[in-house]
């Protein structure tokens, strides 16, 4: 299978991403977290693209700063969904089913009040809701040495963190499309009351607990694995 680094223009940067599973297959978006990138889904995405439920074909973009995609600043997190509409809509793509983690979960919760119908089913793996953090996170240090992310990023994501926009939670009522919830448990760095908001607000979601830490995918991967495929696979499910 040839998941090789591959690039799309789109929103005015280059996009890096992976790919897996048959061309013609019911689109499937993972969406990594902070300062990891589209590689951190190798480990599940083959199952994923290869699933009993049958074929999917699986992108994992690079988000903006991240990787091998641009890191041309302007991390709004409104300005990372907006690259991933337009990566989707490059490629061809009117709906997908996604997968977000931590930041990418709040990016994919962002798509999905775009508009009805661009994200068929959403899954958030451990992500927290955009309440304000009291205390605020304090200023970053940078680590030393060369990084796979602009420190840029981390910074203005802690700010947006630290302070969210008001409508990002506003707006989650927006979302028509059938969402799972999946929590990290006690042991994640994520208040897990907030991932059961989540579940009381959004208007059709399952939420499920997998003690796992904040890394539910890759420390729990069987268990990651099996709620998302039954989740993503009712018997309605038909290509973009």
């Amino acid at each position: 299978m040839d998941n090789r680094p591959r690039t799309l223009r789109a929103n005015g940067i280059t996009q890096a991403y992976r790919v897996w599973g048959p061309q013609d297959a019911p689109p499937l978006l993972l969406l990594h977290a902070r300062g990891a990138d589209g590689g951190d889904w190798a480990e599940i995405a083959p199952a994923l693209a290869t699933g009993p439920a049958g074929p999917r074909r699986v992108y994992a973009p690079d988000l903006r700063g991240h990787g091998r995609s641009d890191w041309p600043g302007g991390y709004a997190y409104e300005t990372l969904r907006d690259d991933v509409h337009a990566f989707l809509r490059g490629l061809g793509i009117e709906s997908a089913d996604v997968v977000g983690h931590s930041l990418g979960g709040a990016v994919a919760y962002l798509l999905a009040q775009r508009g009805p119908g661009l994200v068929r089913r959403l899954v958030l793996e451990d992500v927290p809701a955009p309440f304000p953090l009291d205390p605020p996170r304090p200023p970053a240090e940078r680590p030393a040495g060369d990084l796979p992310y602009d420190w840029a990023m981390i910074l203005a994501t802690d700010e947006q963190r630290n302070a969210p926009n008001p409508e990002w939670w506003e707006h989650m009522g927006r979302i028509t499309s059938p969402t799972l919830l999946i929590g990290g448990g006690p042991s994640s760095l994520i208040p897990q009351e907030q991932i059961a908001a989540f579940a009381e607000l959004l208007p059709d979601a399952r939420h499920i607990t997998v003690d796992a830490g904040h890394l539910v995918h890759e420390a729990r991967p069987e268990e990651f694995l099996a709620a998302v495929e039954d989740f993503l696979s009712p018997a309605d499910r038909t290509p973009s």
